[in-house]
């Protein structure tokens, strides 16, 4: 055996007793802190209230258009969504602060210019192409004068100075913001809850997490209260939420969409290829009408508009084996249903991928997103670096019950120094797999082929439940290392009548492919579904 082969099959024998290892580790926590966390599950299962105003059931496309021909107004459409806010924020538990009072006269203000202008309904909607809709905005996206704590308690009276890019961009096309969001504290977990705002729970099942990072938007827009959002997606947080709270959710090609002025940040070269600010809506046809917005450029305009038939493209799927738990029927019989109804498309056929390397997705993820350099924390305040704190002292202060901070914040601080730890060598190794992997993808997927696979192995969990599913991430982390365009898309409900859903992948410069997709899932399947229709279909 040469030593080449030698080092290839220790290596592998290596990285195998690893995942046993984190495999059982994870088991054992679930054996000793399951119980506990689903005592939660004994709670009576409540869920928003059924929309009664017909207008927070139309697409945004649909209202825009309605408003541009004066057919509504603005400010029916406003104080619906205000009124609708009010109504589920008490079960939900996703407003941070919001600014209810001047929407409404930025709405009465836009009905008043729609009233006296010259300009024709075509330059109406190519000028202001969102005019007199609705938009809420995570809080760790800057909106002027709003709160920007990002769930930091000490940070509680931290106000924007200005509005990020994308917020600019969605008020020069008529839009108008309507709330900040909750997010966990500096959006550095899978569950949005923080010392400041606390739990934000789910539309469908409040006993049951939103996701995170994005969990606010995801929960607003599930509950009906959101028609257009803005998220951030690092490591899933836009598209977990989504899938959790049954909506949309893409994660643009990098730098299709410009991420200045979101908290944190990060002065590492690489970050944007990691980072992205994109959208969830509850409508797939809202996609194009947003992201075209957000765009910072005419390439990626062209790219969200871009149309094609689905029999011109090549469709792949992966059901399971990435991760350390096995994918739920319910999530597997998801995909499949999906891939039955594509091949009865003239030409079309599903196949399964084979992409071996796809097997070390928490390893290359966790690696290359724990080496990102200069990220903005507690324990690196770019903004003021003499306020940056020690991992140790906050890790024992939180032991003591004295931190003001949250345990994955502290835990992200361990991790952090776990990461300077990591060799550079096994850093270059995995950058090798990644781009290895990026090639299989380009070669597999070329410019007009999509993977489906799992955005998670199940449901909403129990909030806790985060904790022993990191892992299980993955499906949605290794998409932001690799630099993919993503969409989650909503495909049903599973046994406990909670949505699953599923993503669609295409290789960068493709985001049109899986908007394309799921739109089609939409026209298909229903896409999203308010909650109280859903358990009334149970009765």
């Amino acid at each position: 055996m040469s030593s080449n082969h030698r080092f290839y099959y220790v290596s592998k024998i290596q990285k195998m007793r690893m995942k046993r290892i984190v495999k059982y580790s994870l088991f054992l926590l679930y054996c000793l802190l399951g119980p506990f966390f689903k005592l939660r599950g004994l709670k009576k299962r409540r869920r928003c209230p059924s929309i009664e105003d017909q207008i927070l059931l139309q697409s945004a496309t649909e209202i825009a258009q309605k408003i541009r021909r004066k057919e509504i107004s603005s400010e029916e459409v406003i104080i619906a969504y205000v009124k609708r806010c009010k109504r589920v924020n008490p079960l939900i538990n996703a407003i941070v602060e919001d600014r209810f009072e001047e929407a409404i006269q930025e709405a009465r203000e836009i009905d008043a210019f729609l009233q006296s202008t010259a300009m024709d309904e075509a330059k109406i909607a190519s000028e202001k192409p969102l005019l007199g809709l609705p938009v809420t905005i995570k809080e760790s996206i800057a909106v002027q004068g709003m709160s920007y704590s990002v769930g930091v308690k000490e940070n509680i009276l931290s106000r924007a100075t200005k509005d990020a890019d994308v917020v600019a961009k969605i008020r020069k096309a008529g839009g108008i913001p309507l709330l900040v969001s909750n997010t966990p504290e500096l959006c550095l977990w899978w569950h949005t809850f923080n010392k400041v705002t606390g739990t934000t729970n789910n539309p469908y099942d409040t006993r049951r997490s939103a996701g995170g990072s994005s969990g606010g938007e995801a929960a607003l827009l599930g509950s009906g209260a959101s028609i257009l959002s803005l998220v951030s997606d690092i490591a899933g947080s836009g598209r977990l939420p989504a899938m959790f709270c049954g909506v949309f959710g893409h994660k643009p090609t990098p730098n299709y969409i410009s991420i200045d002025g979101h908290k944190p940040g990060s002065n590492d070269e690489n970050w944007s290829s990691f980072f992205s600010i994109g959208s969830m809506v509850r409508y797939a046809k809202d996609l194009p009408l947003i992201l075209t917005v957000l765009s910072q450029s005419n390439e990626a305009k062209t790219i969200f508009n871009k149309k094609l038939n689905l029999k011109d493209m090549k469709f792949f799927y992966m059901d399971d084996g990435t991760i350390t738990s096995s994918v739920t029927s319910d999530v597997k019989n998801a995909i499949y249903k999906l891939i039955r109804h594509l091949e009865t498309i003239d030409n079309v056929k599903v196949q399964k991928a084979n992409l071996e390397d796809m097997k070390m997705s928490f390893e290359l993820s966790i690696i290359i997103l724990l080496k990102i350099k200069d990220v903005y924390s507690m324990y690196n305040r770019l903004d003021d670096p003499e306020k940056s704190k020690s991992v140790f002292m906050e890790t024992l202060k939180y032991i003591f019950f004295m931190s003001s901070h949250t345990f994955p914040a502290i835990c992200y601080g361990i991790l952090t120094c776990i990461g300077e730890k990591i060799s550079e060598s096994s850093y270059t190794k995995m950058m090798d797999i990644r781009t290895q992997l990026k090639k299989q993808f380009k070669e597999l997927l070329g410019d007009n082929g999509v993977l489906i696979c799992p955005s998670f192995i199940s449901s909403a969990h129990y909030p806790h439940d985060t904790l022993y599913n990191v892992p299980n991430y993955s499906y949605l982390m290794i998409f932001n290392v690799l630099g993919f365009p993503v969409t989650q898309c909503p495909i049903g409900f599973d046994k406990n009548q909670l949505p699953i859903g599923l993503q669609i992948v295409a290789n960068p410069g493709c985001d049109h492919l899986t908007i394309a997709v799921a739109q089609e899932i939409e026209r298909t399947f229903g896409g999203w579904r308010e909650p109280d229709e859903l358990i009334c279909d149970m009765t």
